[in-house]
């Protein structure tokens, strides 16, 4: 709950975003065949399991480092901020020298989530000014 209302805003708001992901190509395209509209948005993805400038997967920082670096603009990584539910994408980011708002599984173990910098219970309680974007 929350994503699409944060992607619309983040979007409507000229703040460029893409995807990195752990995912397989065959995985994301089912995660996303419903979605096709709102998967627009993101100026582009990087799929770890099959682009070839990714040499680690998560949690080595490669696959945010290059998509990153695939912005127009190649912003510095703290200047990303990153999305995560999964405790090896939270050290990837850190690893990456990113911020990273986690919004874990419920069950996750509370000590995987202390290198987050910011940890929510859903992307509905996400509040961008704290990271420098424009309110709701």
């Amino acid at each position: 709950p929350g994503a699409e209302r944060l992607l619309h805003h983040l979007h409507q708001h000229k703040i460029p975003m893409a995807i990195a992901s752990g995912s397989s190509q065959a995985s994301y395209d089912l995660k996303t065949t419903h979605h096709q509209e709102l998967m627009s948005i993101f100026k582009h993805k990087v799929l770890s399991s099959s682009d070839p400038e990714v040499v680690h997967g998560k949690p080595a920082p490669d696959v945010f480092l290059v998509c990153a670096a695939r912005f127009q603009d190649q912003p510095q990584p703290q200047k990303c901020l990153v999305f995560e539910d999964a405790p090896n994408g939270v050290t990837a980011a850190v690893a990456a020298g990113m911020q990273v708002v986690m919004v874990p599984d419920p069950r996750t173990d509370a000590a995987l989530t202390q290198n987050a910098t910011l940890v929510i219970k859903s992307l509905e309680d996400f509040k961008p000014e704290l990271f420098g974007l424009p309110p709701y």
